[in-house]
């Protein structure tokens, strides 16, 4: 088994209202907003380098041709403007098709085309760079670890707050059935970070996210889809709802799980999915080394989901899908005096779609609402959208678009929720195959419904990325987050540097 190192930049919160977010790669921008469906960057793959198919030539009419019967018995020597071409072709990554190349002036130029991909070998990765896992049984593993160690001018996301070093372990494991029916997918991802110093409330705190995804192929074109998925974190530091005189940040575990019935009629796809969900925090340590309780925020969320879809072509197929919940706490009544039971509904209209194999993803639009047992709590009424898009520029640069809005639980009087939106834009851009640049921009706005407090987030991240091998990468990246609050008092700015390792198989 092949060791591997990496150093990564860790990307750090925007912004304190919300916890850790689950799946998080380390170079990707965390986009603030609630818990349960986190707006996140995905990992892609990038394809290996396709190889140039033989090379023609165009010949002049006119003259001795450079092609046809050789009768002197003389080696023929290679054209230097065809070799200068089929090198320049290959520094551009070789992905025209059917392109005809240049060489020196007067040379004829020389056609490449079409290009054809190295045949692969069974189980081989398109990725020259990606981990080939370990194969254990009818599975596919693939571990990693990650050491990082980095700088944080603001931990505390307070204003003028202190600067502290920062060090992570962050262990994974992911795992693919190699079954010929049904499907079992593993995503297991924990860290823990340790600030030095560790200021007053201590920042050092665990962060463990999993999620288990089930497909049951039944007969014919029904299935049933089973899904479990557990998170451990903390509120960010500075959130408004968090005690006041903390000596550490109390952590909450959301556990849930998802059963669903599917069926592809032709070309329409109906499922209807049934979820559960529980939250649980631990009591708060005070400074004075007493215990506060969190119980009033404990609670248990009941939900469904009714979607259908439309396969209109096969780059084009639009959906509309309506989801209700229930969210109901151990306490009827909050530490405040507020009942926070609520229901939700929400209603979206999108399409998943692939626009010549160069833009892919899935994009709605819809509206929600969340209704809440006190009257004095006012009713959560909004637009939302999602979207998570893939654009090929071309074979060295990829960007990718996600929005996401999530309406999030609050403990502040009088605030019945938090309304979060987000949008972030990553652009990748392969220098050579094993040296990747990254730029990173994140947008986001937390609407506290009940108030007129309302926080917009901005950051921006550079990085770039070393592959050595299969199991070996390096990775930087220096990260700017800014936040700005109609708030007096909470405005602040943090600066990220983070180096790290990582071993995978």
């Amino acid at each position: 088994m092949l060791a591997c190192a990496c150093v990564t930049f860790h990307c750090v919160e925007v912004s304190a209202q919300v916890a850790d977010q689950p799946y998080a790669d380390m170079l990707a921008p965390r986009l603030q907003s609630a818990t349960r469906n986190p707006p996140r960057f995905q990992k892609f793959d990038r394809p290996a380098p396709t190889e140039l198919a033989a090379l023609e030539t165009f010949t002049l009419a006119s003259g001795v041709g450079k092609t046809g019967f050789n009768s002197t018995n003389n080696r023929k020597k290679k054209s230097k403007s065809k070799l200068k071409s089929l090198a320049y072709a290959q520094v551009l990554g070789a992905y025209v098709t059917d392109a005809v190349v240049f060489g020196a002036p007067g040379a004829p130029p020389v056609q490449i085309g079409p290009i054809r991909k190295k045949p692969k070998a069974h189980g081989e990765p398109d990725d020259p760079y990606a981990p080939l896992g370990i194969h254990v049984g009818s599975f596919n593993l693939f571990p990693a670890v990650e050491l990082i160690g980095g700088y944080d001018s603001n931990p505390g996301h307070e204003p003028g707050g202190p600067a502290a070093a920062l060090f992570t372990v962050a262990p994974e494991l992911r795992a693919q059935s190699n079954w010929s029916r049904h499907e079992v997918k593993v995503d297991l991802r924990g860290s823990y970070n340790w600030y030095i110093p560790d200021e007053t409330p201590g920042l050092s705190r665990p962060y463990v996210n999993g999620k288990v995804d089930g497909r049951i192929d039944v007969a014919g074109d029904m299935r049933v889809d089973v899904s479990g998925r557990v998170l451990i974190s903390t509120d960010n530091p500075g959130s408004p709802n968090l005690q006041a005189g903390l000596a550490k940040l109390p952590i909450y575990v959301v556990g849930g799980g998802t059963i669903g019935l599917g069926e592809r009629f032709n070309r329409f796809d109906l499922s209807i999915k049934g979820d559960i969900e529980r939250t649980v925090y631990q009591q708060s340590t005070l400074t004075d080394g007493s215990t506060a309780s969190n119980d009033d925020r404990n609670y248990d969320q009941y939900g469904g989901v009714l979607r259908g879809g439309y396969e209109a072509s096969p780059g084009l197929a639009p959906f509309a899908e309506i989801a209700v919940d229930t969210r109901v706490h151990d306490l009827s009544t909050d530490f405040s005096g507020y009942q926070r039971n609520s229901n939700g509904v929400r209603g979206m209209v999108g399409a998943k779609f692939e626009l010549t194999r160069l833009i892919t993803g899935e994009a709605a639009l819809g509206y929600t609402q969340r209704v809440y047992e006190d009257p004095r709590l006012p009713n959560i009424s909004a637009p939302v959208g999602s979207a998570s898009l893939l654009y090929d520029v071309d074979a060295l640069t990829k960007v990718k678009l996600i929005a996401a809005s999530v309406v999030g639980e609050s403990t502040i009087p009088g605030v019945s929720g938090v309304l979060y939106r987000d949008i972030g834009l990553q652009i990748d851009h392969s220098f050579r195959y094993w040296l990747v640049g990254t730029l990173k921009l994140g947008f986001g706005v937390d609407d506290y419904v009940g108030s007129d407090r309302i926080d917009n987030r901005y950051t921006v991240a550079v990085g770039l990325t070393y592959k050595l091998n299969r199991c070996a990468q390096v990775r930087g990246e220096f990260r700017q987050n800014w936040l700005r609050s109609t708030v007096t008092g909470v405005d602040y700015n943090e600066s990220v540097f983070l180096l790290g390792l990582r071993f995978q198989r």
